[in-house]
């Protein structure tokens, strides 16, 4: 079920695909302002499901052409739980972990430190392959984009 958001907020909805972790994978993201929409998807022949679930987040930010509020929905719990909560810990610690272990996909999360930095964003979760019909856009865009493919729509 979609949920209703402010009449100046954009929403994103995005999704990451891999076949075989790693593997081939694809990432999409639908952003939508009012009645206006735009598609977009990629992929990478050799990649993980994290890092297309960051970049899908990644790609849709970037190409807000101003600063602007938005809510990003994500089936990922990595992103959403990354970028909310760990993150802060991350940083403090010179993108160590916890158990003082490099942060796998350090690049993309510092990407998207400074991209969030830009905008106002909220994070929502969304159950994915559950009927959420925006959640199940962006996991068709990024199965499009599974290989290497790459392309915008509006």
């Amino acid at each position: 079920m979609t949920e209703k958001t402010e009449p100046d907020t954009i929403d994103i909805y995005t999704d990451g695909a891999c076949k075989g972790n790693p593997g081939p994978g694809g990432w999409g993201a639908l952003l939508r302002a009012g009645a206006h929409e735009r598609e977009l998807f990629g992929g990478e022949r050799l990649t993980t499901n994290n890092r297309m679930e960051l970049t899908a987040v990644i790609r849709a930010l970037e190409a807000l052409k101003r600063p602007s509020r938005a809510v990003v929905h994500t089936d990922s719990q990595y992103v959403q739980k990354g970028i909310s909560e760990w993150i802060k810990g991350w940083k403090v610690r010179g993108w160590l972990t916890s158990d003082r272990k490099p942060v796998k996909n350090a690049d993309l999360w510092r990407e998207l430190d400074s991209l969030v930095a830009l905008h106002t964003v909220s994070w929502r979760w969304v159950r994915g392959h559950n009927g959420h019909v925006e959640n199940e856009r962006a996991d068709a865009l990024a199965n499009r984009g599974v290989g290497g493919a790459s392309s915008s729509a509006s």
